[in-house]
């Protein structure tokens, strides 16, 4: 498969977008609310390489989110640009794979989605190697346990693992179970212990959406709703 980097610099029609959405963004910040673009608009923002952050509805994911204090739970990385959406590669359930930006976004509650962009720009090398840490990783099963360690993949993992292997770069922070839920003590607990039958692994390794989204490798490049 032959993939396409960099958008051709005068397509106006992305051009277009690109100057509306940066308007939509400027007035957003002007009036203190939260920016919001329609997918048309963003879409040609999206570079190889750019984390898209959602948050997802279904229960588990919820618990996610509120365990780590953070509106996200959920995480992908772009790996192409060149055709008519960008396509999202992420670690969901049941396998590993790849998704249109449109369908990704739709599963955020509310339209809410972040994207973020490592701070130092992807060569165009380094955006191959995306590419390819990502396929690599592709029709994995997803580890319901969140174990860092596993044979399984999970979407922060994932996404950590693809950017470290193709710039070096390890986003977010490795924390045990302990450590995480101790800077939230007001979790619930009773839907983790269901979860993981009994007994919480206080001593499991992982690494949280929220705990990407705050890297501080990554510049914000849009937060906001997608309408």
């Amino acid at each position: 498969m032959s993939i396409r980097i960099h958008r051709p610099s005068a397509c106006l029609g992305a051009a277009y977008f690109l100057a509306a959405l940066l308007a939509t963004l400027s007035m957003a910040a002007r009036a203190n609310e939260p920016a919001a673009a329609t997918l048309r608009a963003l879409a040609p923002t999206l570079s190889v390489g750019d984390v898209v952050f959602i948050r997802v509805a279904a229960r588990p994911f919820r618990e996610v989110a509120a365990a780590t204090g953070s509106w996200t739970n959920h995480v992908g990385i772009v790996i192409d640009v060149s055709g008519a959406e960008p396509l999202i590669a992420e670690s969901t359930f049941p396998l590993s794979r790849t998704t249109t930006l449109s369908k990704f976004v739709a599963r955020s509650e509310g339209g809410r989605v972040a994207v973020a962009r490592l701070k130092a720009p992807l060569t165009s090398e380094q955006q191959q190697r995306v590419v390819a840490a990502a396929e690599r990783r592709n029709g994995v099963f997803y580890d319901t346990g969140f174990d860092l360690h596993s044979r399984r993949q999970f979407c922060s993992r994932y996404v950590r693992e693809v950017m470290a292997e193709a710039t070096g770069i390890r986003l977010g922070e490795v924390e045990t179970f302990a450590t995480l839920l101790s800077r939230q003590p007001q979790t619930e607990l009773g839907f983790w212990r269901v979860w993981y039958f009994g007994q919480i692994p206080w001593q499991r390794e992982t690494v949280t959406p929220a705990s990407l989204l705050h890297s501080p490798e990554l510049a914000p490049v849009f937060d906001g709703t997608v309408v």
